[in-house]
């Protein structure tokens, strides 16, 4: 599944899913726009935007940063593992955590509760042959099979 950041009218366009952030496109809105079969994402960074999102019409609610990242201008405070197995409990969608998560702490992100990971600095390996890039996938893909 493609899924688009921040673009409704990308997706809309070719079809993907959407992502979309709390300064985005409102949710309802983005739903309006892509129609109900869409797959639709939303992120919260703490528990009133959690609670919140509990109204919209999204398929999984993203939280985070869990950790510290280097992705983000201004990030949200981080979350930690301690919040992120607390809220899991207050969202009844499936959570997504985001923010600063590698190979070596994906299991214990998983162990919290999330049910997928969203990652991007530990995404490519710092030699990026072919070879490299292909080992870090399956490095990945195995950490989802567990």
């Amino acid at each position: 599944m493609f899924v688009i950041n921040d673009r409704a009218d990308m997706a809309e366009l070719i079809g993907a899913g959407l992502h979309v952030g709390q300064d985005d496109l409102a949710p309802a809105d983005a739903r309006a726009l892509l129609g109900p079969a869409a797959f639709l994402g939303y992120s919260t960074h703490n528990p009133d935007q959690l609670d919140a999102a509990a109204s919209q019409p999204v398929n999984y609610v993203a939280i985070g940063p869990v950790f510290a990242t280097a992705s983000k201008h201004k990030p949200d405070p981080i979350i930690g593992l301690d919040d992120l197995k607390n809220w899991r409990r207050r969202c009844g969608r499936p959570l997504v955590a985001i923010g600063g998560i590698t190979r070596e702490t994906a299991p214990a992100v998983f162990a919290a509760g999330a049910d997928s990971i969203a990652v991007i600095g530990d995404m490519l390996p710092e030699n990026c042959t072919a070879t490299n890039l292909r080992l870090r996938m399956e490095e990945w893909q195995l950490l989802a099979q567990t």
